[in-house]
């Protein structure tokens, strides 16, 4: 599945983990992206991957 908001266009972002002896290792954090049926400006459904924070704020209308 798609790691990016196709509303907002959040993504990945990385950073590192930290251990209790402070040692650094890589790691990611994505974003909870959902494919969901929207409708578009001609009112047909379409997919596309939105954040649930997108989903939540009303940015999209859902299709059902």
């Amino acid at each position: 599945m798609a790691s990016q908001c196709e509303v907002c266009g959040k993504g990945t972002q990385v950073g590192h983990s930290i251990s209790h002896s402070h040692i650094r290792t890589k790691r990611s954090w994505k974003p909870n992206i959902q494919k969901v049926r929207v409708r578009n400006e001609k009112g047909t459904p379409s997919t596309v991957n939105v954040c649930t924070r997108c989903m939540k704020a009303n940015k999209v209308i859902r299709a059902y």
